[in-house]
């Protein structure tokens, strides 16, 4: 059973992957595109702990908060950039 649940999961965090590039691409405005980015990092992450269940390991989970401290940081700094223009001042 938690074989079928952990499949299920896969195909709607890789869906929701899809959804946000979709958004990536086709946004209107450059916070849309930064949301979407940020949601994907999320969903990366969903995908690494989803993964390490699956595989029974917790070498995944470390993989997974490597990610989101890239993610945050990588979120904000694109952030400053489109407000601001420049990362480092």
């Amino acid at each position: 059973m938690l074989t079928y649940a952990l499949y299920f999961a896969f195909g709607c965090y890789g869906l929701g992957l899809l959804f946000c590039l979709w958004r990536i691409a086709k946004g209107p405005d450059s916070a849309d595109r930064i949301l979407a980015l940020d949601t994907m990092v999320i969903n990366v992450i969903a995908l690494l702990v989803l993964y390490g269940i699956w595989r029974g390991t917790a070498v995944y989970y470390e993989a997974s908060m490597l990610v989101a401290m890239v993610g945050f940081v990588s979120t904000v700094a694109y952030c400053r950039f489109v407000l601001r223009g420049d990362i480092i001042e």
